[in-house]
């Protein structure tokens, strides 16, 4: 299977268009976002392209192929208007024997691991900054951020095929890869 990630789409129909295209691109099987849809937050200025009732015509028209978890952006609301469920704080997924542990990052995030064990994946966006880190017993990894990158890094997405997590940014380049 192969297995497209994202986060933080904040809002941006720009953005989330430049992401379904590139769905469509990689031929991916899934999409999952790591929550932050429609809103920005307090914190974030308004990302270029912002339309919220866009982004949610977008989303729903590939319905049946997301998986979410929701972001500390998401309020139950939202839930009303999004035809896939955005509630769960996060999901577990395998690659080969490996545990993944998908979430935000609001609650669970590199400092502060949900419990694992050795050798398990944590995954998250929440911050806009693609990541891999492995830890002693752990491997963090983020995707960044669709719309609001951070740190000088580029609006991007991730790809999980076969054991290899590819960083690409929107225009399908990609920037950086780990093999799990």
């Amino acid at each position: 299977m192969k297995l497209m990630i994202a986060s933080d789409i904040h809002g941006s129909a720009k953005y989330c268009e430049m992401l379904l295209d590139a769905f469509k691109f990689e031929g991916a099987d899934r999409l999952l976002l790591l929550g932050d849809l429609l809103y920005h937050g307090p914190r974030n200025d308004l990302p270029d392209g912002y339309a919220p009732k866009k982004v949610i015509e977008l989303l729903n028209s590939i319905s049946d192929r997301l998986l979410c978890v929701r972001g500390n952006c998401e309020a139950e609301v939202d839930q009303m208007v999004l035809d896939f469920p955005v509630m769960a704080d996060y999901c577990i997924l395998y690659a080969g024997e490996r545990m993944i542990f998908a979430t935000h990052g609001h609650h669970y995030g590199e400092s502060c691991p949900p419990p694992h064990k050795k050798g398990d994946i944590l995954l998250n966006g929440h911050t806009h900054i693609p990541k891999c880190v492995e830890h002693d017993d752990f491997l963090y990894i983020n995707p960044g951020s669709v719309s609001i990158p951070k740190e000088n890094s580029p609006h991007s997405y991730m790809i999980l095929e076969d054991g290899q997590l590819t960083w690409k940014k929107l225009d399908g380049e990609a920037y950086m890869s780990y093999s799990l």
